[in-house]
């Protein structure tokens, strides 16, 4: 049984698969409400960075909030992933979004007011932290949904691919926006449109008759007490940390360059080849075990970020960033359909909450460094540190393949049938 599991994981997808699964039953206004909550999340990330290092002046200081921001998302994403397994999403979606609201415009005044560093990483904290988790529960849902196969995958591959398409936009009116006559426009669009999306997502009919799971004993660790479940929350560590060294070191490149404003630009680069390579690899994805696929993407994802160092025009930085993004939506692809395997009974949105800490703590990790690394040796060295990095955690997530295994077989969750969409 484990084994058949095993299997539909691995199984390719079909362009068929991706219109059954956006076509299901009850899934369309959770989908529409879950692309408006997580379109501003690569948006706000770099605004609250770029609206730092234009208050201040400094990329060090930037680095550190941003870092803080995605620090408070990692702790946020297992805690709320916990509640929404056991409680539903609906109700600790509106609890965050309303705090999250508050969080933010606290933030905003710390940076406005130009209080200490300290002030600032403490509140980007508890608004990194108060982020409503609509990916961890949106994902999950498409388990509840859809039966183990095919058309699974697809909605997996699709949740991936969207966040790409965010991926792109996202950077590129933080760019834009930072621009505008007041440095914290991105900030507070991007967090009227989450807060907008995550209401909408908690209210919709099929969210709301997702209702809490029986009290059961669990370990202390959660979705992550299995070994496979630690080594893909690895591999998720070293993807997050290789994209935070070059989102720090993309945006001082542009600033060295004399384009501030196409630091974000720049950043939505690699996320159009993403999306694109992401489609076509969903349909032959290699290598087929999971265990090797893991790190292999992360290998090479790394080698291609580290060729980010030699570019000296940003039209030459541009294309070489076209090419390390292919390997950006295989990975997350990847990582959705190897939580199906190793994820234990009845952890589903915790698991995708873990592997949110895991990429938003290298995230952290990876722009904290690289802003020190800018500072003091330039871009080339953050961007040769980051690849450096990324093909290190590979060869310690390859040591441990063998671990990537299924678990126990859960048991099927009731098809939510005859919800409205």
């Amino acid at each position: 049984m484990s084994q058949s599991k095993l299997k539909n994981a691995e199984t390719r997808t079909t362009l068929a698969d991706y219109r059954a699964a956006l076509t299901a039953p009850g899934s369309r206004r959770p989908a529409v409400a879950s692309l408006l909550a997580r379109l501003p999340i690569a948006m706000i990330g770099i605004s609250a960075l770029l609206y730092v290092q234009r208050e201040t002046g400094s990329f060090a200081t930037a680095g550190l909030v941003s870092a803080a921001l995605l620090i408070g998302v990692s702790i946020g994403a297992v805690i709320q992933g916990r509640l929404i397994d056991r409680f539903g999403p609906t109700r600790p979606l509106l609890v965050t979004a309303v705090l999250y609201l508050l969080t933010t415009l606290t933030l905003v005044f710390a940076i406005e007011a130009r209080l200490s560093t300290t002030t600032l990483v403490l509140f980007a904290g508890l608004t990194g932290f108060t982020e409503p988790m609509v990916g961890s529960a949106s994902r999950a849902l498409w388990s509840r949904l859809l039966p183990a196969g095919p058309a699974r995958n697809a909605a997996f591959s699709y949740e991936a691919i969207s966040m790409e398409v965010f991926f792109i936009l996202g950077p590129g009116f933080a760019g834009l926006l930072v621009a505008a006559p007041w440095a914290g426009t991105g900030m507070v669009i991007g967090t009227a449109c989450l807060i907008t999306g995550s209401v909408s997502f908690a209210l919709s009919p099929t969210v709301r008759a997702w209702g809490p799971a029986p009290a059961a004993k669990r370990p202390l660790l959660g979705a992550l007490a299995g070994s496979g479940m630690r080594t893909l929350a690895l591999a998720v560590l070293g993807f997050g940390m290789v994209i935070g060294f070059v989102e720090v070191a993309v945006p001082a490149s542009a600033t060295e360059a004399g384009s501030p404003t196409v630091g974000g630009l720049l950043l939505s680069a690699w996320s159009i080849s993403s999306v694109g390579f992401g489609v076509a690899y969903s349909l032959r994805p290699w290598p087929t075990p999971l265990g090797k696929r893991l790190p292999m993407l992360l290998a090479a994802f790394g080698a291609l970020v580290a060729l980010l160092a030699l570019p000296s025009t940003l039209w030459a930085l541009a294309l070489c960033m076209l090419a390390a993004g292919a390997m950006i939506t295989p990975q997350s692809t990847t990582h959705s359909t190897t939580i199906e395997v190793v994820a234990p009974k009845g952890t589903a949105a915790e698991a995708f909450g873990w592997v949110v800490t895991a990429v938003t703590l290298g995230l952290a990790i990876g722009q904290a460094i690289s802003g020190f690394l800018v500072e003091h040796g330039g871009p080339s060295v953050a961007f040769l540190a980051a690849g450096l990095v990324g093909m290190a955690v590979a060869g310690l997530v390859w040591l441990l393949r063998d671990t990537v295994r299924p678990v126990a077989e859960p048991a099927l969750a009731p098809a939510l049938v005859g919800v409205g969409r």
